[in-house]
């Protein structure tokens, strides 16, 4: 019951978050703006066309505009809101999704990791993305999916929830990254979550679904690096809502 009282309140203090600004990327063809919105939810739009990243209903999206591509990376609520979805597609919009999704979005279209399919005219590519460390919440491996969107040249990588995994360090060419941080069990603390960056040196990257208001900590780690990390407020006060 009290942890049914703290989602509620949570969930409630969430849908008070105002419209965030976008960063805009120079690209070909026009700017990458990426809006960070809720917990692991982001806006990006490039070349006219929208894509919306694990619409979730807490955000703030009464600015926000109607998809043209929605991806999808796992299949909790805070990352396969079907209402959400519902509201912010545009009709007949494509929605990528990992298999184990299928069941609660038939519509969708399935992508497998390790697979690119170009959608809506966009490039997308699926990285695994999973734990490493056993423990309860636990994300196998080829549950969900990473993603790579191309637009204009610039490649874009939002992690999902994954530790560093080997998928994840092959990675080349990641102008910005979205990367998951404190997850439980110690699964990519600050440390772990920075040193990851290092094996691959997106350009920006931004940490975000983290469960605490310390991640100043990651900024910290990666001092000295070429590496610009962005810390939007993904959540009123900077704490996290706790991630899954």
């Amino acid at each position: 019951m009290r942890r049914t009282l703290t989602l509620a309140i949570a969930l409630t203090l969430l849908a008070l978050v105002p419209g965030l600004a976008a960063d805009k990327f120079p690209a070909a063809g026009g700017d990458v703006e990426i809006t960070p919105i809720v917990h692991s939810s982001v806006q990006v739009e490039h070349g006219g066309k929208v894509i919306q990243v694990d619409p979730w209903r807490p955000g703030d999206y009464a600015t926000a505009k109607p998809a043209d591509l929605i991806l999808v990376t796992d299949i909790q609520n805070d990352h396969l809101d079907v209402e959400t979805i519902g509201k912010i597609r545009k009709s007949g919009a494509p929605v990528l999704i990992p298999a184990a999704a299928k069941d609660k979005f038939p519509e969708g279209t399935v992508i497998a990791n390790g697979e690119t399919k170009t959608v809506a005219g966009i490039k997308v590519e699926a990285v695994a993305s999973y734990d490493l460390l056993p423990g309860d919440p636990f994300h196998p491996k080829g549950r969900a999916n990473g993603y790579i969107v191309t637009l204009g040249g610039q490649r874009v990588y939002f992690a999902g929830v994954s530790e560093c995994t080997p998928e994840m360090k092959a990675l080349k060419n990641i102008d910005v990254a979205f990367v998951s941080v404190y997850l439980p069990n110690e699964r990519m603390t600050p440390t772990a979550a920075a040193d990851c960056m290092k094996t691959f040196r997106p350009k920006v990257v931004y940490p975000y679904h983290f469960r605490t208001g310390k991640i100043q900590l990651f900024k910290d780690a990666l001092k000295g690096e070429p590496i610009d990390v962005r810390l939007p407020e993904w959540y009123p006060g900077g704490k996290g809502l706790g991630a899954r």
